[in-house]
């Protein structure tokens, strides 16, 4: 085992005495990515000398007892839709130049930095982060360290499997439908998509107030850490929220005991794969059975959104494109294009319809949270299908969202809610427990999926190509 194989909390313990040293730890990380990025392209833009620069740096201030902050010398990696200072934001597009200056980190860039994280580079995502999936025209297809013939999910897939390989144990990923949890579930790691605000975001998505950023991670423990680092106002955000009011690193040890959960396998109208459902079920027995929670099956109670979420979806895709001319957009991907045209066809008053469905569901679900603390359901009710497709093989509906109907609701509802390996199945592959709590009770949702993964050992085990 080398560093690469420890989370950053490991990392941490391991500054504190010396046992381990950022420079170390940042070798370790590029050395991962130089043996199976090649296999997974789960990096768009790498910079070794920078990051070696910066674990040096590191090492000198742990070396004197003063660390600038609580992530000074993790390896860490950022999704290409954050601007990062030195650095090109293409957001997997042949449209956007390469061509710099790149002089402005955006917000939770900017907030890692100051807490002394060694950027190591870029990860890959589709096409202005537009689908479930991670290729573009730009970077290729990104793949999964359980089996790289298949998908790592999206948008931020990137992330995930470099997360999940090693490839430093941080991540910042965005999420405006899914687009951190999907590629957790399906590689076995760890996303939270925080409450809508609680991390501020500059420039503004084109997804509006669906998009939020989020930690990526091996561990709930680790995400825990870098939100409380990124969990913060910025006045470029004007929704951005004040300091929370509690750390969720320091709520992490009150667990799940006395919580009241709600477990929804369906949501009442999802069809789930037989394996991923028995593994669900068996992963919310142990919130009752060890963990000290109340659990009861309880839908919330409305419909499948897909189609008030499509409408806000293809028009801020049709926002996107709009100062994109017919013959750039010929080098797009040509779903994105598809949507994108769709979207624009969209009426003042259809889009205002899917706000009004979106705030009947916030309020639904802010009545479900009167009587139950957290909602427990599959993250994604299907595993990883083949590389390089928007849905699987032989799909009844082209477009990604009908695979993902347990993620795009609580974008629309800005409530927090997080993966969390939860098992394989028999094919090896891995599968995803999501854990939705009311909005701002971020830092409960971190402490019940710590709970969790504290008492089971699914996170401890190694993808394929590690093995």
């Amino acid at each position: 085992m080398t560093t690469a194989d420890l989370s950053a909390t490991e990392l941490l313990a391991g500054y504190r005495t010396g046992e381990i040293s950022p420079v170390q730890a940042t070798r370790d990380a590029l050395d991962r990515i130089e043996a199976h990025d090649g296999t997974v392209n789960a990096y768009c833009l790498v910079d070794a000398d920078s990051a070696l620069s910066s674990a040096k740096d590191a090492e000198a201030r742990w070396q004197s007892g003063e660390p600038i902050g609580p992530l000074d010398g993790v390896p860490t990696s950022i999704k290409d839709m954050f601007l990062t200072v030195g650095w090109p934001t293409r957001k997997g597009s042949r449209t956007i130049s390469p061509d710099g200056p790149f002089e402005v980190d955006g917000p939770p860039v900017a907030r890692v930095r100051a807490a002394g994280a060694v950027l190591l580079g870029k990860n890959t995502t589709p096409e202005l982060a537009w689908k479930g999936v991670t290729d573009s025209p730009l970077t290729g297809v990104t793949t999964n360290p359980w089996d790289p013939s298949l998908t790592a999910g999206g948008s931020s897939g990137g992330s995930a499997s470099a997360v999940g390989l090693g490839m430093g144990p941080l991540s910042l990923g965005t999420d405006a439908g899914g687009s951190v949890r999907i590629p957790a579930a399906f590689t076995g790691t760890v996303a939270h998509k925080p409450t809508y605000g609680r991390i501020a975001h500059w420039p503004g998505s084109a997804f509006g107030t669906l998009a939020h950023p989020g930690p990526m991670t091996r561990t709930v423990a680790d995400a825990a850490l870098l939100h409380d680092v990124v969990a913060q106002p910025d006045h470029r955000d004007p929704w951005a929220l004040d300091v929370p009011r509690e750390s969720a690193v320091q709520r992490l040890a009150g667990g799940a005991q006395g919580l009241r959960i709600g477990f929804s396998p369906t949501l009442g109208y999802a069809e789930v794969d037989p394996e991923v459902a028995a593994l669900v079920a068996a992963a919310v027995e142990v919130f009752s059975r060890s963990l000290g929670a109340t659990v009861e099956t309880a839908d919330p109670g409305f419909a499948d959104p897909i189609e008030p979420f499509e409408t806000l979806w293809f028009a801020a895709a049709a926002k996107s494109l709009e100062p994109i001319g017919a013959e750039a957009r010929r080098s797009m991907d040509p779903s994105l294009v598809e949507i994108a045209e769709r979207g624009a066809r969209t009426s003042a008053l259809d889009y205002l319809g899917a706000m009004a469905v979106r705030n009947e569901l916030g309020t639904l679900m802010g009545a479900f949270h009167d009587e139950y603390d957290l909602l427990l359901t599959p993250t994604v009710p299907i595993t990883a299908f083949d590389g390089g497709r928007e849905v699987p093989q032989g799909w009844p509906n082209p477009r990604w969202t009908s695979w993902t109907p347990f993620t795009y609701p609580f974008n629309m509802t800005q409530q927090p809610a997080l993966s969390v390996p939860c098992g394989f199945t028999a094919a090896g592959l891995p599968v995803g427990l999501q854990v939705v709590g009311p909005r701002h009770a971020d830092a409960t949702v971190l402490a019940a999926a710590h709970a969790y993964q504290e008492a089971t050992e699914h996170h401890r085990r190694r993808p394929a190509l590690l093995r």
